[in-house]
């Protein structure tokens, strides 16, 4: 059976699981990160709980097959069933990596206090972190190793392209596929991350 990081990479190629109305149930590739992803009419439930109970819990709520696993009656029992908490069901994006420089200046925060830097450290490991005219650039090994990217912008700078900038400079200092997390109700970062070339390729809710 593939593993969550084969069918991440596959998807990062453009290659996606079959539009079957399937939920298929992979082990945590940590025991930091269970969740759910969906992509067209076909779910992967990344958790370490019997397959059995997935289908069984699946089933018994009688829902859409072709959206069940990121339903809300589901999460909830899936955090009931792991006690774990769910914040939002997000667009997950992928873009691969540019060569060059960056398209602006870029200095690296070394300090692990800062807010964004211990925000990230929670969800991520090997966090590397850059600033940026007001905005903040963090980059780090999330879901199954795979390099995210997330980035945020000062109130006063806001409206002026530096979201674009930096997600597209996170571009040029990956040399691999970079995904990103984005909540489909944040339309000015949805639209800064399409700007730079990211690509949605599913959701995704993570139980923490």
């Amino acid at each position: 059976m593939a593993t969550l990081r084969d069918i991440l990479d596959a998807a990062a190629l453009g290659v996606f699981p079959p539009a079957d109305g399937r939920t298929v149930v992979v082990p945590q590739p940590s025991p930091r990160d269970a969740g759910v992803l969906s992509f067209t009419a076909h779910a992967v439930v990344f958790t370490d709980e019997d397959p059995a109970w997935v289908h069984d819990a699946l089933r018994t709520l009688d829902l859409d097959p072709l959206s069940a696993a990121t339903s809300p009656r589901f999460l909830t029992a899936l955090m009931d069933r792991t006690g774990r908490a769910c914040e939002v069901v997000d667009a997950l994006l992928v873009a691969g990596p540019l060569s060059g420089e960056p398209p602006l200046a870029l200095k690296e925060i070394e300090d692990p206090a800062h807010s964004r830097v211990a925000y990230a450290r929670v969800r991520r490991d090997d966090v590397r972190a850059w600033s940026a005219g007001g905005g903040v650039l963090v980059l780090g090994r999330g879901v199954a190793g795979r390099l995210e990217v997330s980035v945020e912008v000062d109130e006063r700078v806001r409206h002026r392209g530096l979201g674009r900038l930096l997600v597209t400079a996170a571009r040029h200092l990956a040399g691999e596929p970079l995904w990103a997390q984005v909540s489909p109700g944040n339309a000015r970062s949805v639209r800064a991350f399409q700007a730079a070339g990211y690509r949605a390729v599913g959701a995704e809710a993570l139980l923490l």
